[in-house]
């Protein structure tokens, strides 16, 4: 038995969720705004400034030749260093709970879906819609290496470059800075728009070398999912919810994919088959 079908109301845990991602998301488009403003918050770093994938893009230029990057300067440090703590303790929570990148892909595979069939979200139910779509495994399976492509790629051409080298084809610069100056930023986000329609959170899945960066904190975490499989019948309702594509998801709670959204935690219908647990590091 599977349990019937769960209609998609909001719990407290999913509501704060939602809460911590318009959170980032408003922040970072006054930070958008700040940048458009005269006097030095105008300045081509502002915006830059409060990347924190930026601090390691600098950080790997003054370790390899003692030299920091145009663009970023100690704020960068300051979002990392809360970044890295969120990820020492709940594995990539930031990237399910805090991004703003992530929070535009889940709202538009939200969109995409209600405008391609889905009158109505029922958790733990195939969607009905055609869009957006999941890749079939041929495809997916190496393309999930190629984050950790860019990540090496960024930080390799860190070490002669000027700006940060991201810093031409950063989606959040795109969507969130106001200043579209180049045709490539236009291409960007056009390309970032049209792809996270038609597949869900490519940009996480593929693409993010913070993201790749992150990954090994779900291994790390004392805070972490753990099924119990003697109330956990493998349904599969987890798999279907799962945004970020993991299979077999109760013998996969701790895979380098798994952004720690608790979607999974919260379509499941067996009580207890899916607990939050603190230093539990089997």
């Amino acid at each position: 038995m599977t349990g019937a079908p769960k209609t998609r109301p909001r719990t407290s845990l999913m509501l704060i969720r939602q809460g911590m991602l318009w959170f980032g998301v408003i922040g970072t488009l006054l930070i958008g705004i700040r940048h458009l403003l005269p006097g030095e918050a105008a300045s081509g770093g502002a915006f830059d400034a409060f990347c924190p994938f930026g601090a390691l893009e600098t950080l790997w230029a003054y370790l390899t030749r003692g030299q920091t990057l145009k663009t970023t300067n100690l704020l960068n440090f300051a979002f990392i260093s809360g970044v890295l703590g969120v990820s020492l303790v709940a594995g990539r929570a930031f990237c399910g709970w805090m991004c703003p990148v992530g929070a535009v892909q889940e709202w538009l595979a939200g969109l995409v879906r209600r405008l391609s069939g889905e009158k109505r979200s029922v958790r733990g139910k195939p969607s009905k819609a055609r869009y957006p779509l999941h890749l079939p495994a041929w495809a997916d399976r190496p393309l999930r290496y190629a984050k950790y492509v860019v990540l090496f790629a960024v930080l390799l051409a860190s070490v002669a470059a000027v700006y940060p080298p991201l810093h031409a084809f950063c989606p959040a610069r795109a969507i969130f800075s106001f200043k579209l100056t180049t045709g490539l930023l236009w291409s960007v986000l056009i390309t970032f728009i049209v792809t996270s329609l038609l597949v869900e959170r490519l940009w996480c899945k593929y693409l993010c070398p913070l993201g790749a960066a992150l990954a090994i904190f779900n291994k790390l975490s004392p805070v972490r999912l753990r099924a119990d499989f003697n109330a956990c019948n493998h349904c599969g309702r987890c798999d279907i919810d799962c945004s970020m594509g993991i299979k077999d998801v109760p013998d996969n709670l701790s895979d380098t994919e798994c952004i720690r959204c608790l979607e999974c935690l919260e379509t499941c219908a067996r009580e207890d088959a899916l607990v939050i647990k603190v230093g539990d590091m089997r």
